[in-house]
């Protein structure tokens, strides 16, 4: 993985026990780019895991994926910020592509929206979650996207500007919702969706549960 210390971007990964995913994670880092895992509480060694792989490690205790992807936001000092899931299921690789268009110029925020690479890879109910918040989402900002993509990109003080508050599921919409508000260039690429890492199950789309809330917080973000 990339250390260099002017890096073009950040790279955001929220982590909850994820110690088996990330080595693979870290190793597909590309030049140009630097890992920010911040640790949200893990029980299974992930921050020493990062550390011994060259990543930065970022530790926020108060539990929530919003309160760890702003954690890192405001660790992050390069140019770029992108976030991505760290259980494997989305490759670091393709961070440059997905750049692009933000380091171009060509739009002030992309999303990737997730391709299922195999069958099984993305579940039948987090498919239909999401679909239905892509719809509020068109319906509240004009936005059509496909797919609220967990691996995104925009400019670190661009993002710091939107004043996000949202520290549970509902942050990354929050994100796009207001960087529609701010007339935002939102730009959709695609990339590949990936089964999740061996042992690593996800807190918020991996269960009907975790769906349902996630859905919750983020039309609570839409009201």
């Amino acid at each position: 993985m990339n250390n260099s210390p002017f890096p073009l971007g950040d790279l955001v990964l929220p982590c909850l026990d994820e110690a088996r995913a990330l080595p693979w994670v870290l190793e597909r880092v590309p030049p140009g780019w630097r890992a920010l895992v911040v640790d949200n509480g893990s029980t299974d060694g992930s921050a020493a895991v990062a550390e011994r792989h060259g990543a930065r490690v970022v530790h926020e205790p108060r539990r929530g994926f919003g309160a760890a992807c702003h954690a890192g936001l405001l660790a992050a000092e390069a140019p770029l910020v992108a976030f991505c899931d760290c259980d494997a299921t989305l490759d670091p690789a393709d961070l440059p592509r997905v750049a692009e268009p933000v380091r171009a110029g060509a739009a002030d925020l992309v999303l990737a929206r997730r391709l299922p690479a195999s069958r099984g890879a993305w579940p039948l109910h987090a498919r239909v979650g999401n679909a239905a918040l892509a719809r509020m989402v068109r319906s509240r900002t004009g936005v059509r996207l496909r797919d609220l993509g967990p691996m995104r990109v925009a400019r670190r003080t661009a993002l710091l500007g939107l004043g996000l508050t949202d520290r549970r599921s509902g942050y990354p919409l929050q994100m796009v919702v207001r960087a529609a508000d701010a007339g935002w260039r939102i730009a959709e690429t695609e990339t590949r969706y990936l089964p999740r890492a061996e042992g690593s199950a996800s807190k918020v789309t991996g269960t009907w549960r975790g769906t349902w809330q996630a859905v919750r917080d983020m039309r609570a973000v839409l009201r």
